[in-house]
């Protein structure tokens, strides 16, 4: 495995958010992380990139544990896409990818960085945004210009936490094309938190559903969203339909109604 998480546990004073988690991730896998608000998705993957400290437990990337890694080597090795990046002041979207380069130069840049960044924009298709303020940008650029900024890390582990989230269909669609395709072509592990069963189903290679901090089922997008464990996590009885697409045979959920205590 890529990276693994043993034990993990998190709370907040007396609040337990993360109970024994245990996961792996393969080379080159898309792994989605499912559940409903307040399972413990997000956290699971801050703490995984050291935002949050958990109380127990250890992340491992390529069986060394994170604890030691001093934040610039953990950079060079993981990437990380927060659910809200949002830029505090103006800046052009070459610069705003340069940024990732950081953990490579420090911060001076040179032309091997330059192309770099070059390579990323042409990789995401958005080279005609290169001088655009970042801030001028829709919602659908502006997710592109965060990965980017990521991929210039050159990261083996891309680290996602709701990457479609205020994004609207379109968007959200191509914003799941253009990771899938990463994770195809440049041979990068992509963890990512989603909300949409319908988005995790379609494009993840393996998935967790999560339930009050704990893992409650993981394997297939097929083995894990059934009625049962939707009507078990979610609270809500839903039709399961197989389809066959691109990706080939998924499930896609239907939600019928919520169930009444």
């Amino acid at each position: 495995m890529k990276l693994k998480v043993k034990g993990l546990e998190f709370g907040y004073t007396s609040m337990p958010v993360l109970a024994d988690v245990c996961l792996g991730l393969a080379q080159s896998e898309m792994l989605g992380i499912v559940g409903p608000n307040g399972a413990g998705k997000s956290t699971l993957i801050r703490c995984i990139n050291r935002i949050l400290s958990p109380k127990s437990g250890c992340v491992l990337l390529d069986e060394m544990d994170i604890k030691k890694m001093d934040g610039m080597e953990l950079a060079r090795k993981m990437g990380y896409i927060p659910q809200t990046a949002s830029q505090t002041f103006p800046t052009t979207v070459f610069d705003a990818i340069l940024m990732g380069r950081r953990p490579h130069i420090g911060w001076r840049s040179g032309e091997e960085d330059n192309e770099k960044v070059l390579d990323v924009l042409e990789l995401l298709d958005i080279e005609d945004l290169a001088m655009r303020d970042i801030k001028e940008l829709s919602g659908g650029q502006q997710q592109r210009v965060f990965i980017a900024r990521a991929l210039a890390q050159e990261p083996e582990v891309l680290l996602l936490d709701e990457p479609t989230s205020n994004l609207d269909i379109r968007h959200q669609l191509e914003v799941m094309e253009i990771i899938k395709d990463l994770v195809a072509k440049e041979g990068i592990s992509a963890m990512m938190a989603i909300h949409d069963l319908n988005l995790a189903s379609k494009y993840t290679d393996r998935l967790l559903i999560m339930k009050e901090g704990r893992i409650f089922d993981a394997g297939s997008p097929s083995d894990v969203l059934t009625p049962e464990n939707i009507r078990s996590v979610y609270g809500v009885e839903a039709e399961v339909i197989s389809r066959v697409d691109s990706n080939g045979e998924r499930p896609y959920i239907v939600p019928i109604r919520p169930l009444t205590e």
